[in-house]
């Protein structure tokens, strides 16, 4: 293993081998961002491109999304373009990147915060003149500052929110953020359908349950659910639960709620993408999810959260929720949601309902 990581690290080492190009990036024209992985890597990210842009009105913002992820950035008056990316099979994505190496990006910003060979490769093909990225870890006994592809490297402060780190990147422009708000944008056919959707549950307090998160094992199970909505019905009767789904596990969920016979627990209306399900979101009063991207959704319409984490401090503090409101559930497992207490969210759920009554 040794051997082989060492020469992953000279093999490293001499592709990011190139010319320093002397160039000033205040004066870029046109910068790349990759941010092809989640949802949540997005939506906390979507401050650097406001700011940016806010900063430097002329500049062209141009971004590098997933196919997971790309639905964040519609709408989105701070983006120029967004370019679609396969993580996965860089062959499939060659096109994709020698388009923009033809657009002679002057300045690339990469957020990952180790060393990724997908990354260097696709900005060698790329090719800007500078690449902007995150102190690095090592890897493979290599560290990031022997890596000369990247330009400048902004700090990872211990206990620091992901949206700060990345926000940090901005530093070689100059551009102190006004805000570190969130965006997404729905358009009126979505901000409508989730207002006529609710409003068969007038005067209600409505709350929202997400059962499961992108990363395997971030899941509510069946009981775990029955337990959660009959505590929230024994500590407010005027509720209305709506379970958050996608269309895959649409059928799954309705024979769950089916089961459950509670009058007040309802599936929501078939959202087909992550605006659909953010224009839900922000008309609700109170979001239940063990999954940080609907977190962060939650986060962006500053509406009270409850998120349920695994026993990982560290995680948590890079993805944890901003909404004024927001409290955390931890499981007793660093690697899990196994052994949260159903209990302690019925007692956050308890004071928030208290503070949202009171608002209302």
């Amino acid at each position: 293993m040794i051997v082989k990581n060492y020469f992953k690290a000279l093999l490293l080492r001499g592709i990011t081998k190139k010319k320093n190009i002397e160039f000033d990036v205040k004066n870029s024209s046109k910068v790349l961002m990759l941010r092809y992985d989640r949802i949540g890597d997005m939506v906390i990210t979507t401050p650097v491109f406001r700011e940016l842009k806010k900063s430097y009105p002329n500049i062209e913002i141009n971004v590098l999304a997933s196919q997971a992820n790309h639905m964040i950035l519609k709408n989105n008056p701070y983006i120029d373009n967004i370019y679609l990316n396969n993580k996965n099979n860089i062959f499939l994505d060659l096109p994709i990147l020698f388009k923009l190496r033809k657009k002679k990006i002057d300045v690339c910003f990469e957020f990952d915060h180790s060393v990724v060979r997908h990354a260097i490769i696709r900005l060698k093909i790329i090719n800007p003149k500078k690449v902007i990225s995150v102190e690095k870890t090592g890897r493979y006994g290599l560290h990031g500052s022997k890596l000369q592809i990247y330009d400048y490297y902004t700090e990872k402060p211990k206990d620091n929110h992901f949206r700060d780190i990345w926000l940090a990147t901005l530093k070689p422009f100059n551009v102190i953020p006004e805000s570190k708000r969130y965006n997404i944008f729905c358009d009126e056919l979505q901000k409508n359908k989730a207002i006529n959707f609710l409003s068969q549950y007038s005067n209600k307090i409505l709350i929202g349950v997400n059962l499961q998160g992108a990363v395997k094992g971030k899941k509510i199970h069946y009981i775990e659910l029955m337990d959660i909505c009959e505590g929230l019905y024994n500590i407010n009767s005027n509720i209305q639960i709506i379970i958050l789904s996608t269309p895959k596990k649409e059928q799954s969920v309705k024979e769950m709620i089916i089961n459950m016979r509670l009058d007040y627990v309802s599936i929501a209306y078939r959202t087909n993408n992550i605006l659909d399900a953010s224009a839900l979101i922000d008309n609700l009063h109170l979001i239940i999810t063990p999954d940080t991207a609907i977190a962060h959704i939650a986060s962006t319409f500053n509406i009270p959260v409850i998120t349920i984490h695994e026993n990982n401090d560290e995680s948590y503090k890079l993805f944890a929720p901003t909404s004024d409101l927001n409290r955390t559930v931890f499981s007793t497992n660093s690697k899990s949601l196994e052994g949260f207490s159903v209990e302690s969210i019925l007692v956050h759920a308890n004071d928030l309902m208290k503070l949202i009554k009171s608002e209302r």
